[in-house]
């Protein structure tokens, strides 16, 4: 505790680092407020009354969990930033089919900006489309609307929608230049965390109506289990090692040549992508088939814990982490940077040997990535079968638990590169935080 209160007075004194947090935290307060502000017009007290009769669906919940309750209020973010982790996600698909957003990619720092200006367009685009449905499909479902809506109503209303997604976008990009962390993925925690109090307290006053103490006992041990788990598989990395050739400058070798170097290979290194592309998919029946003649799909597999549902789930989550770790690593592109820099593997020939080689560890490595992957994405449904209420229960596991190790992870690794360079302790002694970043060490090879 002593050394927790001694860190805390170390991150203070540093004033860049002071005004960072400070920074940071307004704007994830301003975000937090607009979840609150309620579009003009709607009728809050029937959407109040749908939640309490637990009339939401499976995409619903989800949507709700990431935008913090603004999907749920029909607040003015109610989109959230959603929209804009969907438009990064097409440009890095497109990133590898399409030419000319390759070559963007490969223009170094010009090509960057490009690119996210490209993307906030896709994002734009992908509000317009969102905002009508949203509000067909939830709002007026709900009989929310206004009596009098009227086209002039929706336009505005659309209008809103849009500013207050790309205001969320805005104060993500202005965290992650003038904060501390990445902003973006901050918002996104900071609206799965703020339904777990009360998720938690429902749990609690339930446990303490029925006199079972021992259940909130076991239940918080257990999800620090699974927390310390999924961090350990997180930071999990398997260093390949590397050997540079030493290079003869006139009569002697140079001396920073000929040392023994890692390639880091992170057993998770797809991250929570395929758990996102698995759940997407699986909202599709959902969607496509509710109301048409669907109904015994929507059951089966519009409740998330549902065997059928979370089988299927397992699956792709499986099949996805194999095609998002080939989008991530590239053996071929990794031989062929080594070969260029004079790095070889010891007992490897550089060039198609060596990506072979890599290509096979990746894939062995790969395998248990995939299978806790799908593990995490199915712990809330044994969660759920354990007694644990709804709501409590999406955080033993899925996307949710796995954004908020990892931004959590990011944020701390961050803090202590301040503190280190300024010759202060780490933030936990004899220890190094290990954030996604490198996840990154691999591209920038």
């Amino acid at each position: 505790m002593k050394r927790f209160i001694q860190n805390i007075k170390n991150i203070w004194k540093v004033e860049e680092l002071r005004k960072r947090i400070i920074l940071t935290l307004s704007l994830i307060l301003i975000y937090r407020i607009g979840s609150f502000i309620i579009l003009p017009g709607v009728d809050y007290s029937k959407l109040a009354q749908a939640q309490a009769e637990g009339g939401q669906n499976m995409l619903e919940t989800l949507l709700s969990l990431f935008s913090g309750g603004g999907f749920t209020n029909a607040s003015i973010m109610a989109l959230g930033i959603m929209p804009y982790i969907s438009a990064s996600i097409i440009m890095q698909l497109l990133g590898m089919a399409v030419p000319v957003v390759q070559k963007m990619q490969q223009e170094g720092e010009s090509g960057r900006k490009r690119i996210n200006n490209y993307t906030r367009i896709l994002t734009i685009i992908i509000c317009a489309l969102q905002a009508p449905t949203y509000l067909n499909l939830y709002v007026e479902s709900k009989g929310a609307l206004p009596v009098d809506a009227g086209a002039l109503w929706w336009v505005q209303a659309v209008i809103v929608l849009v500013a207050g997604a790309m205001f969320a976008v805005w104060l993500g990009e202005r965290i992650t230049d003038k904060g501390v962390g990445n902003g973006i993925s901050l918002l996104i925690t900071v609206g799965i965390l703020a339904r777990l109090p009360e998720a938690f307290m429902v749990e609690v006053t339930g446990a303490v109506s029925g006199g079972n103490l021992i259940k909130i006992v076991l239940e918080i041990f257990g999800f620090m289990v699974v927390v310390l788990g999924t961090i350990l598989i997180v930071q999990g990395v398997r260093k390949v090692p590397l050997n540079t050739a030493k290079r003869v400058v006139g009569a002697r070798a140079a001396e920073d040549q000929g040392a023994r170097s890692y390639l880091p290979i992170k057993v998770n290194a797809s991250g929570v992508m395929p758990i996102i592309f698995a759940q997407a998919i699986m909202t599709l029946p959902v969607m496509l088939l509710s109301g048409v003649g669907g109904d015994w799909i929507a059951q089966s597999f519009g409740d998330p814990y549902a065997f059928g549902y979370n089988a299927l789930l397992a699956v792709l989550i499986i099949v996805f982490t194999y095609f998002y770790t080939a989008i991530m690593i590239n053996p071929r592109k990794i031989a062929d940077e080594l070969k260029r820099s004079g790095g070889f593997i010891p007992g490897v020939r550089p060039g198609d040997e060596t990506a072979n080689y890599i290509d096979s560890l990746v894939s062995r490595i790969t395998f248990p990535g995939s299978l806790f992957l799908a593990a995490v994405a199915i712990l809330p449904a044994f969660a759920k079968l354990a007694g644990v209420n709804s709501a409590f229960a999406m955080f033993f596991g899925g996307t949710s638990l796995l954004i908020m190790v990892g931004v959590v992870l990011d944020t701390l690794q961050q803090i202590e590169s301040y503190l280190l360079n300024r010759q202060m302790d780490g933030l936990m002694e004899g220890t190094r935080i290990q954030g996604r970043r490198n996840a990154g060490e691999l591209s920038g090879m």
